[in-house]
């Protein structure tokens, strides 16, 4: 993949870059695999705003994605790589020898006429799917599971990717895109390889018009509110927030607080936090 830079013909297009689309080699979904998707806009069931700035935007359909990979040796042909709008990563049709099509995330180096499998006697090739017992250490990985079969949940975004560190016992060291080191069961599965479309967070959006379509409404700063609607709110000019450190409109901290419970019970399973700490 590479960025399509556009030329300055309008502010908006000033600065404006996209994906070039070459990795695409079907522009029409799998209609099989296709699936309703209706708007939600940010409210839940009692039609509350439960999520700020979410709205409008183009109209999608979801695409079924494969993440638990067990149809387990039966060989697949990779049919075509397509774009999903769901998703910073591009997806890959499979035909199955057996006659069944399905979709997965696409990785590094996967093309149009290769073959992938899963099971745990599978290859260690790219787009295959295996336990982690059975993957080498120092293999790239992704789309990991956290609980056997019930899906990959772990480095499934576009140029993610994790690194199997050794077998320990019953678990799995495995070392992530953060730098967090933690323990996955040892039967959880993962495919082999980097997810694809790996230059997607350098796209420049260019224009407020371009964000909307994605369904992302505009965002208004705390520090020009009054007072009553935000605790950055107030003052004459251009004040500073006036307080110890950045607030949310609820007054909760919103820089630097720990989200994560201590107490959870996977807290054990993990070796090394992603910011350094033990």
């Amino acid at each position: 993949m590479a960025i399509k830079v556009y030329k300055p013909t309008s502010n908006g297009r000033r600065n404006m870059t996209s994906s070039d689309f070459a990795e695409i080699t079907k522009s029409k979904p799998e209609k099989t695999l296709l699936a309703s998707k209706s708007k939600t806009a940010g409210r839940n069931s009692y039609g509350h705003i439960t999520v700020r700035h979410r709205g409008g935007g183009h109209k999608q359909q979801y695409r079924i994605i494969d993440f638990k990979r067990t149809k387990d040796n039966v060989k697949a042909k990779v049919v075509a790589i397509e774009y999903d709008p769901n998703r910073s990563a591009n997806i890959a049709l499979l035909h199955y020898t057996d006659g069944t099509k399905a979709y997965i995330l696409a990785p590094k180096g996967l093309t149009v006429g290769s073959w992938v499998e899963s099971g745990a006697d599978a290859d260690i090739k790219v787009g295959n799917a295996l336990p982690l017992k059975n993957i080498p250490t120092g293999t790239e990985v992704h789309n990991i599971e956290l609980k056997p079969g019930k899906g990959g949940q772990i480095a499934r975004s576009a140029g993610t990717s994790a690194q199997v560190l050794g077998v320990d016992g019953k678990y799995t060291q495995v070392r992530l895109q953060s730098g967090e080191v933690r323990e996955i069961l040892s039967e959880c599965r993962a495919t082999i390889g980097a997810v694809g479309n790996e230059q997607h967070s350098l796209i420049n959006i260019g224009k407020a018009g371009r964000s909307r379509w994605m369904g992302k409404r505009p965002q208004s700063r705390g520090s020009v509110m009054n007072p009553n609607d935000h605790p950055h709110g107030g003052g004459e000019g251009k004040a500073p927030v006036g307080r110890p450190q950045p607030m949310t409109p609820w007054g909760k901290k919103s820089r630097g607080v720990k989200t994560r419970d201590s107490k959870k019970a996977s807290e054990k399973l993990i070796i090394r936090h992603r910011k350094g700490r033990k």
